[in-house]
């Protein structure tokens, strides 16, 4: 996710229809901030997406200039969308932090539209890893925080973080494995879970794709999606299964080459985007895998994949 650190870079990507999307996806969602001030939900909708998390506030100062816009357009496309709050644990408390968020956009109704409120929990923008502060201070701040949110809105947060993060800032604390996880690994596959939880409901897989802003899937199906927005789901679920990168290579047709075609394109190629995976999209592959120190056979397999859409 995003703070609102000046001269962090805003990524986006050509959105292309659901099926162009990893084959086994679940439900797929994005989050987004005020670098994304411009997202058509109509089409990212279309595209396959069906939930957001949308920046709402920093610190105790800082308010997203897009949030009301954003919150408001997810909802009216369609979307299940909750609000964020990004952390600055070394500013103030978590329990005024949690205040400034819950009064400016961080709130929570049982009305199946709404997701939790989210604390954004990890690497500093501004300065030491983890804010300074001991292992056991964050674990409180932590603590303070969700409990503020869970006072004043009825639903504990969830948390965005990074399992490394976690081991190196909470000490690998388990105090907070009650509260949803949403998780950011962009290896392939949501784990390990940080200690505590057996898996996640949300998982980050990359920074940049064929949606708007951060590339999201909800563990589970559209119903529990739902489930977990009215607070009625069951406990955090089970890792699931790595989403699949289809070996894709000359000869091959079809939305998975469209897709492979606009992300090229994204990264300097001049294709045709056409479906058709032939001479061209061969020695285009070709050279991005040179450029990224990858196997230049042309054969976009599980390395590839991963490489064209977090970077």
């Amino acid at each position: 996710m995003q703070s609102s650190a000046p001269g962090a870079a805003a990524l986006s990507a050509p959105v292309l229809s659901a099926a162009a999307l990893p084959a086994g996806a679940k439900p797929l969602g994005i989050d987004v901030a005020s670098y994304e001030p411009n997202v058509d939900w109509s089409a990212t909708a279309a595209a396959g997406a069906s939930f957001a998390y949308v920046k709402a506030t920093e610190g105790t100062t800082y308010t997203s200039p897009t949030f009301s816009s954003q919150y408001n357009g997810s909802a009216a496309a369609g979307f299940i969308r909750g609000a964020y709050h990004f952390a600055l644990p070394d500013r103030s408390g978590g329990k005024a932090q949690a205040d400034f968020f819950v009064d400016h956009g961080g709130t929570w109704s049982a009305d199946g539209k709404t997701l939790p409120p989210l604390l954004d929990i990890e690497y500093n923008p501004y300065g030491a890893t983890c804010f300074g502060l001991s292992a056991t201070a964050m674990v409180g701040w932590i603590l303070d925080f969700g409990n503020e949110v869970k006072a004043r809105t009825g639903r504990f947060p969830s948390l965005y973080t990074t399992t490394d993060w976690w081991r190196s800032c909470t000490g690998n604390s388990s105090a907070a494995a009650g509260y949803p996880l949403f998780v950011a690994n962009y290896t392939g596959s949501a784990a390990p879970s940080p200690n505590g939880w057996t898996g996640q409901q949300i998982w980050q897989y990359a920074d940049a794709g064929v949606l708007p802003g951060d590339q999201d899937v909800f563990n589970g199906t559209q119903a529990d999606l739902q489930a977990f927005a009215l607070g009625t789901g069951t406990a955090t679920p089970s890792a699931p299964a790595a989403l699949s990168w289809p070996l894709t290579q000359q000869g091959d047709s079809g939305t998975r080459v469209t897709m492979l075609q606009h992300l090229l394109n994204a990264h300097g190629a001049s294709l045709t985007v056409d479906g058709q995976y032939g001479p061209g999209t061969r020695s285009a592959a070709q050279a991005y895998q040179v450029a990224q120190g990858l196997p230049a056979d042309g054969a976009v397999l599980r390395p590839s994949w991963l490489a064209l859409v977090a970077s």
